[in-house]
């Protein structure tokens, strides 16, 4: 059953965390705050926000519920329908909450959008695999 909860819920609980003020003082400021700052060969310094972090994390979780999407089996379909009710509550607070109208949490919700469709349609290339019309 744990394996069927999407990861993505990882970086949508970090981003409400950190509207409340666990990381900060809360609020929409916290994601342009300065996570790492690295002085580049070329002279520049590059710095990567809690924002950054947290698309980063996503994308990195994607992968992992896009692999798991390849397997078999009933998880399958309730991991599908649970990323599917996470897509639709990141879809609910992003209309209705303002700390939530930003360009972050956009992407967020985009990221979780990609994670539905890409686990439905492997499931489906995968499960028309497994069928064998005996030719």
């Amino acid at each position: 059953m744990l394996l069927a909860i999407p990861l993505l819920i990882v970086p949508f609980a970090l981003y409400n965390l950190a509207m409340t003020g666990l990381f900060g003082d809360g609020g929409v400021a916290v994601l342009d705050s300065e996570v790492m700052a690295v002085n580049m060969l070329s002279g520049t310094t590059w710095t990567m926000a809690f924002g950054d972090l947290l698309i980063l994390v996503a994308l990195v979780l994607l992968f992992v519920e896009i692999l798991k999407a390849t397997r078999p089996g009933s998880r399958a379909l309730l991991d599908h329908m649970l990323s599917m009710v996470l897509f639709v509550v990141f879809l609910v607070e992003f209309l209705l909450v303002q700390g939530a109208a930003t360009q972050i949490f956009f992407i967020l919700m985009t990221i979780c959008f990609i994670d539905v469709i890409a686990g439905f349609a492997v499931s489906i290339r995968t499960a028309s695999r497994d069928v064998s019309i005996g030719l």
